[in-house]
């Protein structure tokens, strides 16, 4: 069983107690094989989804100025 990741290495598993079948140990693979690429596809679009660090980092840096009448009036020094 592989993962969509690019570095990650076949992932195993150990069955400590009792007597399984193969059809039981072929089932419990394909589960986690499953959930495992389930999770993976998750990741890939929240990493996809998120915004970078460049648009993050776009704001305006102030206020539009407002053109009109007595508009300029207001400050006071």
């Amino acid at each position: 069983m592989t993962s969509q990741l690019p570095d990650a290495a076949p992932a195993s598993f150990t069955i400590v107690s009792g007597d399984p079948t193969p059809a039981e140990v072929a089932a419990v693979t394909a589960v986690l094989g499953a959930a495992l690429e389930e999770l993976a596809g998750e990741h890939e679009r929240d990493a996809a989804s998120a915004p970078s660090a460049w648009q993050r980092s776009q704001r305006a840096i102030r206020t539009p100025i407002v053109r009109g009448h007595d508009t300029w009036r207001g400050f006071s020094a």
